[in-house]
């Protein structure tokens, strides 16, 4: 039986999170599912761990807990002091893309980075948002069963992990669509398109800076991860740590 540990970043009642347990579940109908995830949201906290301070391991029922830190937090309690020896960790599915100069930020993708140090297979799932479409989990939820059908017997050297990231797509709400092609990528090289806005000055003299940049708008490199998920297709890329 496989036994299956499932994390993220968004916190463990977010939507995609939940998408993700029904994923598995369709995919792997005899696999023993554990939930470790963030009691609280996580993101973009890159691969911070708790080293100085307690870590609260919460149970929110049978084989699930909501640990009080971060994603990388989740797995190491996990693997260490929970002892859940799982075959697989899964992370998601992410609200938001996390392609090319985010690999480094994310949360979700520092999961499964912490998984593979210790040597266990795993796989990050995320869904690139267009804000102007309807957010439906129900139209990628069966496109990462296939994905987890499709890998769940791929052997993965040491140190490696996949990355997917899905498209958003038009659709009716609540309705299928077809998954769209996979295609094996690189991450993205070019910048994010970092701005800001400068604000007011605060009382004290200090300059205040929003952050401006629009994701959407981050170059496209050609055979990237970025240019497959905006081109309407799914990204998977296996990274080496």
């Amino acid at each position: 039986m496989l036994r299956i540990l499932l994390t993220n970043d968004d916190g463990i009642d977010a939507a995609g999170l939940a998408a993700l347990e029904t994923a598995t579940r369709a995919a792997l109908p005899n696999a023993h599912i554990f939930i470790a995830a963030p009691a609280t949201v996580q993101s973009q906290g890159g691969h911070r761990v708790t080293t100085h301070t307690p870590l609260r391991a919460e149970p929110r029922g049978e084989d699930r807990w909501a640990i009080h830190g971060s994603p990388a937090d989740c797995v190491r309690i996990a693997l260490r002091a929970l002892d859940l020896t799982p075959d697989w960790v899964f992370s998601g599915i992410n609200e938001g893309g996390n392609m090319g100069q985010d690999l480094p930020i994310s949360g979700t993708v520092a999961a499964v980075r912490e998984a593979a140090y210790h040597g266990v297979r795993g796989m990050a799932f995320s869904h690139f948002i267009r804000h102007e479409i309807p957010l439906d989990w129900a139209v990628v939820t069966p496109w990462v069963a296939d994905l987890i059908s499709e890998q769940k017997n791929a052997s993965l050297e040491r140190g490696t992990f996949w990355n997917f990231n899905l498209p958003h797509l038009p659709g009716a709400t609540n309705q299928p669509l077809p998954r769209p092609e996979i295609v094996d990528t690189q991450p993205a090289h070019s910048p994010l398109p970092v701005r800001y806005a400068a604000l007011p000055h605060a009382e004290d003299g200090s300059l205040l800076f929003q952050y401006t940049g629009r994701y959407a708008e981050r170059p496209a490199d050609g055979g990237s991860d970025v240019e497959a998920c905006f081109s309407g297709r799914i990204s998977r890329s296996q990274i080496s740590i």
